[in-house]
């Protein structure tokens, strides 16, 4: 079974990290969850789930949220202690959904002030997939610079930026087109939106 780290940052599009998780325990995926204090702020806000700080009661809600005790697992984003802060218990992928501007420059500069920052660290030197969400606008030349580095670094670019030839309906189509972008890079099958060609067939 495969392990992937999803972390929820601070940047708008919580929900893009929420639904990714939801597609990932639907496949049997096993998933850690890390939430920087802003995610948990801007989570809260967004969508209204208000997650603890004690990581077992985190653990608790999101379990219950998502309906699925098993195959998930929840990280204090500041617990270094843990498996998947080591590259001997590196995770299969890192997704960072959504990823702020901040979190990407963190990373950009190597920095590993939290548990997020440090297992991205960990999957660019252990070359197991990075990929990061980002949702701002505009970007600055600094985000663009750090944006770049981080992709000649290896990690993949996936910004939060929907389709439309997939003819959405709903604000949940809009959602279900990004995340599918996010499973096609990390290999797993969904149905979650018509591809290009699929209308006319």
């Amino acid at each position: 079974m495969k392990n992937i780290v999803v972390g929820i940052t601070g940047a708008s599009g919580s929900i893009y990290g929420l639904r990714l998780i939801e597609e990932l325990l639907r496949t049997e995926i096993a998933v850690t969850v890390l939430l920087t204090n802003a995610g948990r702020q801007v989570l809260k806000y967004e969508t209204g789930l208000n997650i603890a700080e004690d990581p077992q009661v985190a653990l608790q809600q999101f379990s219950q949220y998502f309906n699925s005790p098993n195959s998930l697992q929840y990280c204090a984003i500041n617990d270094f202690f843990v498996p998947v802060a080591s590259g001997s218990s590196a995770p299969d992928a890192v997704v960072v959904c959504p990823c702020s501007m901040g979190t990407v420059g963190r990373i950009a500069a190597g920095l590993s002030d939290n548990l997020l920052e440090r297992v991205a660290d960990v999957a660019l030197k252990e070359d197991k997939k990075l990929l990061l969400v980002p949702r701002e606008t505009p970007f600055n030349q600094i985000h663009l610079e750090n944006l770049l580095h981080l992709s000649k670094a290896g990690a993949k670019i996936l910004p939060a930026m929907p389709g439309f030839y997939h003819q959405p309906e709903t604000v949940a189509d809009l959602v279900d087109f990004l995340v599918g972008k996010v499973l096609d890079n990390l290999g797993v099958e969904h149905q979650l939106f018509k591809r290009w060609g699929e209308n006319n067939q």
